[in-house]
């Protein structure tokens, strides 16, 4: 299998790349990623090397450039992760979401299309992961499957939204061989510090404020980003065609809950008295459209494929935790940007 990963360079990107590349040598895996502000090839230095891996810059918004990877390595499968994925900033700048989540996997499909017509194969896939916000929001009852309307609130939402409706499309009006899943919020290493656990990590480090949407009282279901990549894993050698999977953690936390948990281990992780960290915590105004709850129904894929998340959202919190205590110079080359300048740099100076 030659597979290629867009944004593999990116926080879910990374962990799925590192599996299959030291899982699979005789897989080929192609990493497709722009290197916009969340891609960072530090993330990957511990494979950058491997015989079966290989990294191409690209922006999905490059059509030609695209179609030219499909023939150059024979491309047979796709994992397409890359995508603008930060609410705030789709608030701020909605069209940037427009670009790359809608118009770049329209781009990625035709390419996937031209190609496999020319070249058809068994192997043929193009995996699309989206997130449970397509959804919209929950009452205080009730978990989303894979049947659930959809019902964007945000920019961000929509565009996913959008392009999980382009790959059904393309699946049946040109008999694409697809497969989507929808998964939850994920937490874990290498994430990149504009969402709440790693960047109330940072603030907790530097006795910043630990900002909080509202009354802190919104809801979200936590996946650990390497249990996601196990899910992603099974899905991709066992999942039905033409089927849709919800991935999520059976882990709901009220926001203000998960970051008073997450103040408490960081003060004992600090040795400094309990209750330090909260007095960083600062309620904020709301941001518009925010969703009130979300929770995915992932008995499907646990009934279907024997998936369920490996570790409980304590362990893998702490484990996520101590990752970031461990890697503070990568906190501060990311928080920095210094990531941008140097490490690309240093890695085609390698090659």
């Amino acid at each position: 299998m030659n597979i290629l990963v867009t944004g593999g360079a990116g926080f879910i990107g990374n962990h799925v790349v590192r599996l299959l590349v030291n899982k699979y040598p005789q897989y080929r895996i192609i990493n497709v990623d722009a290197l916009t502000y969340a891609g960072n090839l530090e993330n990957l230095h511990d494979v950058e090397n491997a015989s079966n891996y290989v990294f191409e810059k690209i922006n999905l918004l490059q059509a030609d450039e695209l179609s030219t990877i499909f023939t150059k390595y024979n491309i047979n499968t796709v994992i397409h992760l890359a995508a603008e994925s930060h609410v705030d900033r789709s608030i701020v700048s909605p069209l940037d979401f427009v670009y790359t989540n809608i118009i770049g996997t329209v781009n990625l499909l035709n390419a996937a299309k031209k190609y496999w017509k020319l070249n058809p194969s068994d192997k043929n896939l193009f995996y699309h992961i989206s997130t449970d916000e397509v959804f919209g929001t929950l009452g205080a009852t009730g978990l989303f499957a894979e049947t659930s309307s959809y019902a964007p609130n945000s920019p961000y939402a929509a565009s996913k939204a959008s392009s999980d409706h382009f790959v059904r499309a393309y699946a049946e009006t040109y008999n694409l061989p697809i497969v989507i899943s929808n998964c939850s919020n994920n937490y874990g290493p290498f994430q990149f510090p504009e969402k709440l656990i790693p960047l109330f990590t940072n603030n907790i480090i530097e006795k910043k404020a630990l900002p909080v949407y509202g009354d802190g009282n919104y809801t979200r279901d936590w996946l650990y980003v390497k249990d996601h990549a196990l899910a992603i894993d099974l899905i991709l050698h066992k999942g039905k065609i033409g089927s849709t999977y919800n991935i999520g953690g059976f882990n709901e936390w009220k926001n203000i809950d998960l970051v008073k948990l997450l103040c408490k281990l960081m003060d004992e992780k600090l040795n400094q008295p309990i209750g330090t960290s909260d007095k960083l915590i600062t309620y904020v105004k709301d941001r518009p459209g925010h969703d009130k709850r979300y929770a995915i129904d992932a008995n499907k894929i646990k009934n279907e494929l024997n998936w369920q998340p490996s570790v409980n959202f304590e362990q893998g919190l702490n484990e996520t935790i101590d990752w970031y205590l461990e890697n503070t110079q990568w906190l501060k080359n990311v928080t920095s940007g210094n990531y941008q300048q140097y490490y690309e740099k240093m890695y085609f100076e390698r090659q």
